[in-house]
């Protein structure tokens, strides 16, 4: 397949660490199934489809590119990964189906995916050699084989997906209605009611406290808790506390001298009055304009008020025509260069014809190509030393600590006083608990989640640059929980029922009322409840005070003048009524009707897609060519719940 890419540079530079490739290699692994999978004879099984396996190992890098992409919680993982696996299934079988059907994927297919799928093998169009590709898989623990493979049945896939969508398609009644629904609107008065309005009026008693938590028992447990001494390391005060030696820094300087070597270099302003894109008549007229302007510039005219004024390019004439940074070789056009380099600071150019038009250049600054003597570049150096040096010495630290604590996990704060770190003793600690020193860190969590007493976190980087690490120096067990103990949440749980029982009662009351009379805000008035009118909304809109319109979908079907409800909403009930309808403005039909074909398409091509892959499914797993091995699929998933 190499012969396709037609590379004849096998010293191609290529950036292994490039996050894009990242980015791509991650998505691989995630959408490619088996990308990277073993083939080993022992990897236990999950499933099979038409005689190809899908292995554990195969599924865990899956997951852990999941989880290095933060595309998944951690505490979502075992939903995710049966998920996962109906994916892979579904991957394998349309690729089998391709096959079955006489589809074929070429090497030429092969190579284009990978130039579009990696395009840092690619430099200026050529493939940059075997080595450096085979270098990028390994770096994934792949190889080119397994890579090639897996994309091939991936492309096979979507071949075959295509297929299966082509010839979605929507009628003109199907558009206008879409239209219709879309930019129609409705409008209503309402009356919201809140369980907010009515917690005041609700007392509570100990005995009806008492009550509530017997009948509510089981509800209410003590999840697990833990003790635990935590050591915790400021990485800003240990950057502090690093000074490094003037020969440190001299060596720093004398080693990388080039970083702190200026090329030659300008500050320049410009007033340009762009040709492209014109006919000659138009540029000669440009050219008169800027004819004109330099001119004025000649006698005497503020320059920057010129530029505001007169300049076309947008990026500095706000700004007096001013570049914002400095100019060096290399960095504009040639004409532009030439001149802007030959000019002293004040001088102003003749016009110069560019591709973009004519300028007219003004040095404002000047430097020759120099060196940065090393006083004046210490306290940069001083800055990188310490952040390079604090990195080694957090890590050798977060070693020793946790060394020291698998040793003497009984006492953490004898560790963190000879170590120097600061300690914290942590008591009953759950979950999602702010702790002192700590705040609230998922990664933290994360870390101590599992252990058991006496065992050691791994180190963590908390917001604020600090590292830490804990012993779990107890577990209390989870338990049912006394009324002393959750007396508080019982409390509020009572109030908030009651609370919740007026609401419900004083907006049916409302409901009634108005439906009686026809007359919301009277009825609203009576109750002492406020009234209120909404401003024109569609179905996609919301209306303000009661969140999306989805909430009041009767305002679009029921008549001006309709009494409806009482409707649920996340923290409240309301009633409404209907006060008119708007239709949609038909003059805009025309617009929009492209853009509302092609979301009906796409809606449409993704419902067929749904039905095909489950159809195909349903009849591979008849025909017995696709089979799940359930007890591996609980295993695995039981191993990412603990």
């Amino acid at each position: 397949m190499f012969d396709l890419f037609r590379s004849r540079d096998k010293a191609v530079r290529y950036l292994l660490g490039a996050l894009l490739m990242l980015v791509a290699l991650s998505m691989v692994i995630t959408l490619v199934p088996g990308f990277g999978s073993s083939s080993g004879a022992q990897d236990p099984v999950v499933a099979e489809v038409a005689g190809q396996t899908i292995t554990v190992p195969e599924v865990q890098r899956a997951i852990q590119a999941a989880a290095r992409s933060r595309s998944v919680p951690p505490e979502m993982m075992p939903h995710y990964i049966p998920q996962l696996i109906e994916q892979l299934i579904t991957e394998r079988a349309l690729a089998y189906e391709a096959r079955r059907l006489g589809y074929k994927i070429s090497e030429a297919d092969i190579a284009a995916a990978i130039q579009g799928l990696i395009p840092n093998l690619f430099q200026d169009g050529k493939f940059v050699g075997k080595d450096a590709y085979a270098a990028v898989l390994a770096q994934q623990n792949l190889s080119i084989q397994d890579f090639e493979r897996d994309l091939g049945r991936q492309l096979l896939a979507t071949r075959l997906r295509n297929v299966a969508l082509e010839g979605s398609l929507v009628s003109p009644q199907e558009i206008e209605q879409e239209f219709k629904k879309r930019n129609e609107k409705a409008r209503i008065e309402y009356v919201k009611v809140s369980p907010d309005q009515f917690r005041q009026q609700v007392k509570v008693t100990p005995e009806a406290v008492r009550s509530y938590f017997e009948a509510h028992k089981v509800s209410y447990q003590i999840p697990e808790k833990r003790n635990l001494g935590i050591l915790l390391l400021d990485q800003n005060k240990l950057e502090q506390s690093i000074q490094p030696s003037d020969a440190d820094l001299e060596r720093m300087y004398n080693r990388d001298k080039d970083r702190f070597r200026t090329p030659e270099r300008v500050k320049v302003r410009h007033i340009l009055l762009k040709t492209t894109g014109l006919s000659k008549e138009q540029e000669a007229a440009v050219k008169t304009k800027a004819e004109n302007l330099l001119k004025q510039v000649k006698s005497g005219a503020d320059f920057a008020e010129l530029a505001k004024k007169n300049s076309e390019d947008t990026g500095s004439a706000s700004n007096g025509g001013a570049l914002p940074d400095w100019v060096v070789r290399g960095q504009t056009v040639p004409e532009f260069e030439k001149v802007a380099f030959s000019l002293k600071p004040g001088q102003t150019s003749d016009l110069v014809k560019t591709q973009y038009g004519y300028h007219i250049i003004q040095v404002l600054a000047k430097e020759e190509a120099h060196l940065k003597p090393f006083q004046e570049a210490k306290a940069e150096l001083a800055a990188d030393y310490k952040k390079q040096r604090v990195n080694d010495l957090l890590q050798s630290a977060a070693d020793k600590a946790q060394a020291a604590l698998s040793k003497n996990p009984q006492h953490p704060e004898q560790v963190a006083a000879e170590l120097n770190m600061q300690y914290v003793k942590a008591e009953n600690v759950a979950p999602g608990q702010v702790i002192e020193g700590v705040g609230t860190s998922r990664d933290f969590d994360s870390s101590i989640a599992g252990l058991r007493k006496g065992e050691v976190s791994q180190p963590v980087m908390l917001p604020g640059n600090k590292l830490a690490l804990a012993v779990v120096l107890d577990i209390l067990p989870a338990h049912p929980a006394k009324l002393e103990e959750v007396e508080e949440q019982v409390r509020t749980a009572l109030v908030n029922e009651r609370a919740e029982k007026l609401a419900s009662a004083k907006v049916e009351e409302l409901y009634k009322k108005a439906k009686a009379s026809g007359d919301l805000a009277a009825a609203a008035k009576s109750l002492g409840l406020a009234l209120k009118t909404s401003s024109d909304f569609t179905h996609q809109g919301a209306v303000e005070g009661l969140g999306s319109a989805a909430y009041v979908a009767q305002a679009f079907t029921d008549p001006a003048g309709t009494i409806f409800g009482p409707i649920s909403l996340p923290d409240a009930k309301a009633v409404g009524k209907v006060l008119a309808h708007v239709p949609a403005d038909m003059s805009q039909f025309a617009s929009q009707r492209d853009s509302i074909r092609d979301e009906l398409k796409s809606r449409q091509a993704r419902m067929r897609n749904s039905l095909f892959e489950d159809g195909l499914r349903q009849a591979l797993t008849r025909e017995g060519k696709i089979k799940i091995h359930q007890d591996v699929l609980n295993r695995l998933v039981a191993n990412y719940r603990g």
